[in-house]
């Protein structure tokens, strides 16, 4: 015999929230969709989900609240009205937020008797339920434990502790890393273009060592933790005498070097502390406040 799957409301639907929305239909889940503008609700319904005529409806059909809005802003305006009606429920908030509001969310949520997770999704849309989504969680480990397989509909559910505010730092750790690449990988087209490469002639070499530079990660967040900065790669010393000449190269063809700058900035200050030997990984200590 079949045992019944959890319900879920599923409050706003964007193109990340319908994604939510579908993954969890399609894993067999009973889900109630509300978003402010209903019309958005159609496609969902088609596919045979509820539709809620309110958030009180919504709050109302189910145990386990999922919501994905536009900011953190957005779902305490939404809740508040209906905050009488939260207790007991378990709240999983997958909106983009800041580890403050993460936690003050989670402190207002137990406050009216309701669990509370804070999500960061690391996937696109179209990645939802795909072997390459997951999800951090941080909050209510019970709640966690509770819903953990409901949650896997949506792909990897990691769960990252019980400080609300945690999921949020994970997901900017990685988006500062992604965003960090993707201007990178922007201005290395750009040089490419400044000197008449075409882009798919850059494609496959730039992939392929990105690729190849990313292996590094894992003993880079090992030297971190062991506090062990000496390299036989390629030291701040060395890199103190190479960064000029990609400065210069983006300047020869017009290229802006603003992004760069920063880093040379360090790289510099490092050196002038006596760090030379020591490889990329000591700049995390001077990016890191000392308290």
């Amino acid at each position: 015999m079949s045992v019944a799957k959890p319900a879920v409301s599923v409050l706003g639907l964007g193109m990340m929230g319908s994604a939510l929305a579908a993954a969890f239909l399609k894993a067999g889940h009973p889900v109630t969709v509300w978003n402010r503008t209903a019309a958005k609700t159609g496609p969902l319904v088609a596919q045979g989900a509820e539709p809620a005529a309110d958030v009180a409806g919504a709050v109302g059909a189910s145990e386990l609240l999922v919501l994905c809005l536009t900011t953190n802003d957005n779902v305490r305006g939404i809740l508040e009205p209906v905050a009488g009606s939260l207790r007991g429920l378990t709240i999983a908030n997958l909106t983009n937020g800041t580890p403050a509001q993460g936690r003050e969310l989670a402190a207002w949520a137990a406050g009216h008797g309701a669990r509370y997770l804070d999500g960061g999704i690391m996937a696109s849309p179209q990645m939802i339920a795909g072997p390459d989504a997951y999800v951090f969680y941080s909050g209510d480990p019970k709640a966690f434990e509770e819903y953990e397989g409901t949650f896997g509909a949506l792909g990897g559910a990691r769960y990252v502790g019980e400080d609300a505010g945690r999921a949020a730092l994970y997901d900017f750790a990685l988006l500062i890393g992604m965003y960090g690449m993707g201007i990178g990988t922007m201005h290395a087209f750009a040089l490419a273009k400044a000197a008449g490469i075409p882009a798919k002639d850059l494609a496959d070499p730039l992939r392929e060592w990105l690729n190849a530079m990313a292996l590094f990660i894992t003993d880079e967040a090992e030297a971190l933790d062991t506090g062990e900065h000496l390299t036989d790669v390629s030291s701040l010393a060395v890199n103190q005498a190479a960064l000029p000449n990609l400065l210069n190269t983006l300047s020869d063809e017009g290229i802006p070097t603003e992004f760069f700058q920063p880093l040379e900035r360090l790289i510099n200050r490092a050196v002038e502390e006596g760090y030379g030997a020591d490889g990329l990984t000591r700049l995390p200590d001077l990016l890191t406040p000392r308290r």
